[in-house]
């Protein structure tokens, strides 16, 4: 995959022409690839495929193909999806399953192969750490090089840029650097050492400052900005204004977690995005709008009407998960959230929450579960157009999320076969077409994933329909999907017959644009 990347100029007056060149480049040799391999078609008899895939249900969503095909797989990509029989060095029958695109989250926060495990039984092939986005950024793509079993990535982490740029916590910066080196940074140890200056007003030097690093940052790859002011409530709105301003400038994509779970903070980042035009999207829109679902998603479709770029997205479970300790959970969160200490569940354990045990370990931190949200409010989600699925999937704790897990398994299980309430083409749209298209502007290697089409890199998940389904619950904690068969990424498989396939890692970076 990155072979595929381009090398674009620094962010500035008078580059737009030459990053829009880049990416028009970019899709001239994707075209002269097709032209290519069509001009081989007539001798595909005789072409020896590295991989062939025979025999499967072929869904690809942005051409709408639905059809029984053979797919040849050579150097990485689908080179051929053909009726007629292919020959290839490894054929695997994989009649009577799906053979669908690679499903892209955009949306986790495990930063390790334990995670990336899970992930993979759930269909995925791309995890992106959006929400949170990465400190150290560079650092950290360099630790994960070569020991990814799937694709991977992240946006510039505001909240450390703004951490950094005060300019008296150098200390701690230095030690988390470490940690990334390393490859023992979690986002439980960052998110409480940076969020010690979440209640600090920074002064208009450390603003700019904080400026001057997202653009640093976004060199060395950042997918984006990320912006979970919902972290740091307490942020003053010209301070995110600044940020989405930025955005708007570079045209690169704000991922925001809202400021607290309510209508108002739906319309401040909407507002902000349409003053300076910065693309947005929205995160986990079911437990940001809770019963204003529906309005929130009327307002996004409203403003894309009008030419604005916002997306949204939303996991298909009904509880939320956070750290107990986050601002979150300050004085009012009952009122806030409509709920009280029997509706949370700390993930070390399993147990309900009572006011003294909420009591202590809001002193010690950790993770809790929150069950806030209704069925039908998720249904709703779903069944919207155009909202993307995404798992907000925890670091790993046998008792974490479930969403950590199962996301993907339980849109095409529940949602799908069970309570129809989409179709299996759409759900597959959801999870792969439309996150790589969200993300093509910012990162262009994108443009060759989310599609079984000739030129796509081979990123490929095949399931069986009438199984597939998650098995982790709240009780019982992590277990991987029941009926995903075999997983490929960049043309490896990471997954045989329901098995992890040991000692490959043939997961990537993906950059963006900016990346020198």
């Amino acid at each position: 995959m990155e072979a595929h990347q381009h090398s674009h100029p620094s962010p500035g007056s008078g580059q737009r022409k030459k990053r829009l060149s880049a990416v028009q480049a970019g899709a001239h040799y994707f075209w002269l690839f097709l032209i290519l391999v069509c001009l081989n078609a007539k001798a595909q008899s005789t072409i020896e495929y590295d991989i062939v895939l025979s025999g499967g249900r072929v869904i690809d969503p942005e051409t709408k193909l639905d059809a029984i095909k053979n797919v040849g797989i050579l150097n990485n990509r689908i080179a051929q999806i053909s009726n007629e029989p292919l020959k290839g060095k490894q054929t695997i029958n994989v009649s009577g399953l799906v053979v669908a695109p690679g499903f892209i989250d955009m949306h986790v926060h495990g930063r390790s192969n334990v995670e990336q495990e899970y992930q993979l039984h759930d269909g995925v092939t791309t995890a992106l750490e959006l929400e949170w986005g990465i400190e150290h950024l560079g650092k950290w793509y360099e630790s994960r090089k070569g020991k990814a079993l799937i694709n991977y990535g992240a946006s510039v982490n505001w909240p450390f840029e703004r951490f950094k740029a005060i300019g008296k916590y150098q200390i701690a910066v230095d030690s988390l650097l470490q940690l990334t080196v390393k490859g023992e940074a979690n986002i439980g140890a960052m998110t409480n050492t940076i969020l010690r200056a979440a209640n600090e007003t920074i002064t208009a030097d450390a603003l700019n400052q904080t400026l001057v690093n997202i653009k640093t940052s976004l060199n060395e790859g950042g997918i984006g900005i990320a912006a979970p002011i919902g972290y740091l409530p307490k942020t003053n709105p010209n301070e995110m204004y600044q940020a989405y301003k930025l955005a708007g400038e570079l045209q690169v994509v704000v991922f925001s977690h809202v400021r607290n779970p309510d209508i108002i903070s739906i319309q401040e980042v909407i507002a902000d995005a349409v003053l300076t035009h910065a693309p947005l999207h929205i995160l986990h829109i079911n437990s940001m709008s809770l019963g204003n679902i529906q309005l929130s998603i009327d307002m996004i479709t409203a403003a894309k009407n009008k030419g604005f770029d916002i997306t949204t997205e939303l996991y298909p479970y009904t509880a939320a998960s956070t750290a107990l300790q986050s601002a979150i959970f300050s004085d009012g969160w009952q009122q806030r959230l409509g709920i009280s200490y029997g509706d949370l569940q700390w993930v070390a354990t399993g147990e309900r929450l009572t006011k003294e045990t909420f009591d202590a370990y809001r002193k010690t931190g950790g993770s809790v579960i929150i069950h806030l949200m209704k069925p039908e409010w998720i249904k709703t989600g779903i069944a919207a157009p155009g909202v993307i699925i995404a798992s907000d999937g925890s670091s790993y704790a046998k008792l974490a999320h479930p969403r950590t897990a199962g996301t993907f398994s339980r849109v095409l299980g529940k949602y799908v076969r069970e309570d129809k309430v989409i179709d299996l083409n759409t759900a597959i749209e959801k999870m792969t077409l439309l996150p790589a298209k969200r993300l093509e502007s910012i990162a262009p290697v994108m443009r060759f994933k989310g599609r079984i089409q000739v030129g796509a890199d081979a990123d490929i998940t095949i399931f069986n329909s009438d199984t597939i389904i998650d098995k982790a619950t709240f009780e019982k904690g992590l277990e991987f999907s029941a009926g995903i068969e075999y997983v490929m990424v960049n043309g490896i498989f990471v997954l045989k017959n329901g098995k992890t396939v040991s000692n490959n890692f043939p997961g990537q970076a993906v950059y963006g644009r900016f990346k020198k």
